[in-house]
């Protein structure tokens, strides 16, 4: 019967295989989220979602296919209330205290209290805000919307005071972790954590002195051990385009530099103006005065370490090819020069454009970059970051 939300995900572009589909009939099988609305949510969601990136994703597929799967009238209720009944009185033993179930008894058991609210729903007339005996979305009444009786019955509405039965799908609380939007501090750090699980998985490891000593002493003979290299071993070099054209990608510029801080135990990072030159700063408000030269950074930093550019690469084309094209500075070699020499230096690089992928073909100078880094250029979303950080492995 879950066959369609089943196809529904998959045509969402959630990579949910069959294996994990069965996991998923099995767990309904064995009664873990039978009449709980949220329940099943919450179990359809960690059964068959295995990337967060994704759970956006899923919410709109749930939403798609169980759509007014609450929105069921008094009538339905009414109608249907036998077959849950014996299940309902299994969750008040097991969820209401000694006290809540005297109360229970407020309007002479469950069959006088369904007997009243058919009742009522028949001499009503109209919505009713307020007050303890009508049916409506306030009040003290057993059946409003925000009724206080512990056995009472909600109608018509899409949330009750006691967090029952919310919507949570609608919600869509992860709608900015989709793998095609911008990006915010938290997500880009998600995305940056692959190049640490990469480079670990496919580091040279490393001795393990104790670990050799000890078995070396169990064994009676010379038993070398080994370990994969820390995940903190990672080393990110970070080039920061600023200025101009940067100026409205400040915020996301600023996001994935504070999530780089946090996720790389050893980051440098410098700043360049629209193309790398002969000079690189570290405080903006000092780029005349206390410039690095970009010589001496190639001499410091090891090719053990990952190059990450970071800018819209829109400029005049000159300041890509030519000798003095630079914008604010006599440079007296090219800014592919030193670009070059950069990726020599670093064999790992990537270059991250803030700019739509889609708008990219209409500037001649991103091009021109993308070719300098062999198609190694990415959009900065998180599915651009993704490919980027496995591109640096």
């Amino acid at each position: 019967m879950f066959l369609r939300f089943f196809e529904t995900l998959r045509k969402t572009g959630i990579p949910v295989t069959l294996r994990e589909y069965l996991g998923f009939l099995e767990g309904m099988s064995a009664g873990i989220a039978t009449y709980d609305i949220e329940g099943f949510y919450y179990f359809a969601r960690t059964a068959m979602v295995k990337d967060e990136r994704h759970l956006d994703r899923f919410d709109r597929a749930f939403a798609d296919t169980f759509k007014g799967l609450e929105a069921i009238s008094a009538d339905q209720v009414l109608e249907a209330i036998d077959l849950p009944r014996e299940w309902l009185e299994k969750m008040i033993e097991r969820t209401l205290s000694e006290e809540e179930k005297a109360e229970i008894e407020a309007l002479g058991g469950f069959d006088k209290l369904m007997e009243t609210l058919k009742k009522r729903l028949e001499e009503q007339k109209g919505r009713h805000q307020g007050g303890s005996k009508w049916i409506g979305t306030g009040g003290t009444s057993p059946f409003g919307a925000y009724g206080y009786n512990p056995e009472g019955v909600r109608t018509g509405q899409k949330e009750g005071r006691h967090q029952r039965a919310v919507k949570v799908w609608d919600k869509r609380d992860f709608k900015n972790l989709d793998d095609q939007v911008e990006l915010g501090t938290r997500n880009i750090k998600v995305a940056l954590k692959r190049l640490r699980r990469w480079a670990r998985e496919g580091a040279a490891e490393e001795l393990d002195l104790p670990g050799t000593i000890r078995a070396t002493a169990e064994h009676g003979y010379l038993d070398v051990q080994t370990r994969p290299e820390r995940h903190n071993a990672v080393k990110v070099l970070l080039f920061l385009d600023v200025g101009g054209s940067m100026d409205p990608h400040i915020k996301v510029v600023e996001e994935l530099f504070s999530a780089a801080r946090a996720e790389f135990k050893h980051l440098e990072y410098y700043y360049f103006h629209n193309c790398l030159y002969e000079g690189v700063w570290r405080d903006n408000r000092r780029r005349w005065d206390q410039q690095t030269p970009t010589s001496e950074v190639l001499r410091t930093y090891g090719g053990d370490y990952k190059a990450i550019f970071v800018g819209d690469a829109s400029m005049s084309p000159y300041e890509i090819a030519y000798p003095g094209g630079a914008n604010e500075h006599w440079n007296a070699e090219a800014g592919q020069v030193w670009l070059q020499r950069a990726r020599e230096q670093w064999p790992a690089n990537v270059w991250l454009n803030p700019l739509p992928q889609r708008q990219w073909q209409y500037t001649q100078s991103v091009a021109m970059i993308g070719k300098i880094f062999e198609s190694c250029m990415f959009p900065l979303t998180l599915d651009g970051i993704g490919r980027a950080m496995k591109a640096l492995t």
